[in-house]
C-alpha cells in the first residue's frame, strides 16, 4: 500500500500508536551517583576536620594569672566574684633563679594545693623551668653544654624532688607547662641552642617526674604562637612525653588581626591541625592584649577560637597592659571579656563537659558544704591564706594588688589598682611573635616574693 492511501478519504482514521521511549538507565544512575558524590565529600571533610576542632564544649577551664604566690591564690575568688564565673583553673610560676627554687618552694606550693583540693573540678597548672637562671641570659654555647648534661641526666635530681614535693602536697596531678615558650628567647630553658638535647632533656624530666610515686602529672608543651626564634615544631619531644599541646598568644603584631594570627605559620591554626594529628588536646597557658592595646576584637576572636576547639584549659594574663580586670585602660575589651567569659557556671566533676579531672585519677573530695554544683564561691576556700597580701611585701617587682576581700556577699568587687609593667622591666622588644615581652615579666619574678627557705 501507498503511503499516500494510509489516510485516504472514506477510510476510517485509525490513531497511531505512540512510539515507546526505550527506558535508559544513565540519568537515574548519574543522579545517583551526584547524591554519592555528595555524601562521601560531606563525609570527608568531617573526617578530615582536625580533630581539635571537632568538640565543641560548653564549657572550657579557665584562669587567670593573678600572682604567683599566696597573693594569687586570694585574687581568685576575687577575680571570680567580678566575673561571675567558676574559675576552675589555678595558675603559678616556679621561679627559676637557681635550682632550689626550681624544686618547689613549699610555701607557694601548699596554698595552690589546698586551693585546688577545695573544689574537685579546679585544675592547677604550674609552669616549671627547665633552666636555672631562668631569666637571665645565657650564651647559646653555654646554654648548649648545658642542655646536653641535662639530656644525661645531670639535672635528674631536682625534678624528682619537685614531684615528690608536689605529691606530698597534693598536688602530684598538675598540668606542668615544662619550659614555656623554648621557641622564643626569653627564657633560660631555650631550644634553638640545640633542639635534639632540649627535646632529650625534656623527655628526662617527665620521666624523673613521672616516677615518684603518686605521680599523675600531665604536661603541657606551650610554644610562643608563631615561628619566633626556630619553628616549634623543631622542638617537639614526642607523643608519649606530651599530653597537651599549648600556646601563648598575645595580640601582637600591631596592626594584624586575629584571622592573621590564625593562618600565619606556626600560628593558631597549626597548632590546632598539630595537635589533632598527634591526637593531643590545646590549651592557652597565656593569652591576653598587648600590642594592639584595647582591643576587643582580639577577645572575641580568642573566645570563638577556644569555644570551637578541644582546649583543656585557658587562662588570661591579668597584669598591663595584657589583662581586663587590673587594667583600666582596657575598658572595651573588659566589656567583652565579661560578656563573653562571664555568668558561666562550671558543670559537675566527671561530667563529658568537665575534663578538669584526666582519666585514670581520683578527684580530692569536695569543700565541705558545696556541692558540685554550687555556684561561684563568694569568699576564699577554708584553709586558704589570708586574702590580703603581706603588710610589707617584700620589695621587687610584683602582681598587682587586688581589692579588698568581701566576707559576706556584695556586689563584684571593684577593680584592682591599675598596674602596668614591673618597676625595671624593659620596654617590649619582639613583635613578631605571640609572646609577651622580652625580657619576660612580673608573672615568673613575682614569684620569688613567696620564698621562704626550704629545708630538704
Amino acid at each position: 500500500m501507498r503511503a499516500v492511501d494510509i489516510h485516504s478519504a472514506g477510510r476510517p482514521f485509525e490513531r497511531r500508536r505512540k512510539r515507546a521511549i526505550p527506558f535508559c538507565p544513565l540519568l537515574p544512575l548519574l543522579a545517583a551517583f551526584a547524591v554519592l558524590v555528595t555524601l562521601v565529600a560531606s563525609t570527608a571533610v568531617t573526617w578530615l576536620r582536625p580533630q581539635a576542632t571537632q568538640k565543641a564544649p560548653s564549657y572550657v577551664p579557665m584562669g587567670a594569672f593573678l600572682g604567683s604566690g599566696t597573693e594569687g591564690v586570694a585574687r581568685v575568688a576575687q577575680f571570680q566574684r567580678w566575673l561571675g564565673s567558676t574559675v576552675t583553673v589555678g595558675r603559678t610560676y616556679l621561679p627559676g633563679d637557681d635550682w632550689r627554687e626550681i624544686e618547689g618552694p613549699q610555701d607557694m606550693l601548699v596554698p595552690w594545693a589546698r586551693w585546688k583540693a577545695a573544689d574537685p573540678r579546679r585544675l592547677l597548672v604550674v609552669n616549671v623551668p627547665m633552666m636555672a637562671p631562668n631569666e637571665a641570659w645565657i650564651s647559646l654555647p653555654v646554654l648548649g653544654s648545658l642542655l646536653r648534661g641535662g639530656a644525661s641526666g645531670a639535672f635528674d635530681g631536682h625534678y624528682r624532688t619537685l614531684s615528690e614535693r608536689m605529691v606530698s602536697a597534693g598536688a602530684g596531678d598538675a598540668i606542668i607547662v615544662l619550659g614555656w615558650e623554648m621557641n622564643g628567647e626569653s627564657y633560660g630553658g631555650r631550644c634553638a641552642a640545640d633542639p635534639g638535647a632540649w627535646k632529650e632533656y625534656w623527655r628526662r624530666i617527665v620521666a624523673a617526674m613521672r616516677a615518684v610515686p603518686g605521680a599523675r602529672f600531665r604536661f603541657d608543651f606551650a610554644p610562643t604562637r608563631g615561628r619566633d626564634t626556630i619553628p616549634w615544631m623543631d622542638c617537639y619531644p614526642g607523643d608519649d612525653v606530651v599530653d597537651i599541646i599549648g600556646s601563648d598568644s598575645y595580640d601582637q603584631p600591631a596592626g594584624k588581626s586575629f584571622a592573621d594570627f590564625v593562618e600565619e605559620p606556626y600560628g593558631l591554626r597549626a597548632q590546632a591541625d598539630f595537635a589533632a594529628a598527634h591526637g593531643k588536646p590545646l590549651s592557652f597557658p597565656e593569652w591576653g592584649l598587648f600590642r594592639n592595646s584595647d582591643n576587643p576584637d582580639y577577645v572575641r576572636g580568642m573566645h570563638d577560637w577556644i569555644m570551637s576547639h578541644n582546649v583543656v584549659y585557658q587562662s588570661i594574663t591579668d597584669y598591663c597592659p595584657h589583662g581586663v580586670w587590673t587594667c583600666a585602660g582596657n575598658p572595651r575589651s573588659t566589656a567583652a571579656y565579661k560578656e563573653l567569659f562571664g555568668d558561666v557556671t562550671a558543670p559537675p566533676p566527671n561530667s563529658p563537659s568537665n575534663p578538669t579531672v584526666p582519666p585514670g585519677t581520683t578527684a580530692p573530695p569536695p569543700d565541705p558544704g558545696s556541692g558540685p554544683t554550687a555556684p561561684p564561691e563568694t569568699a576564699p576556700p577554708p584553709n586558704a591564706p589570708p586574702p590580703n597580701p603581706p603588710a610589707n611585701p617584700p620589695s621587687g617587682p610584683n602582681p598587682p594588688s587586688g581589692p579588698p576581700p568581701a566576707t559576706t556577699p556584695s556586689p563584684p568587687p571593684a577593680r584592682p589598682e591599675e598596674t602596668g609593667a614591673p618597676a625595671g622591666a624593659p620596654s617590649p622588644s619582639r613583635a613578631l611573635a605571640g609572646a609577651p615581652p622580652h625580657p619576660p615579666t612580673s608573672r615568673v619574678t613575682a614569684a620569688s616574693s613567696a620564698i621562704v627557705a626550704v629545708t630538704s
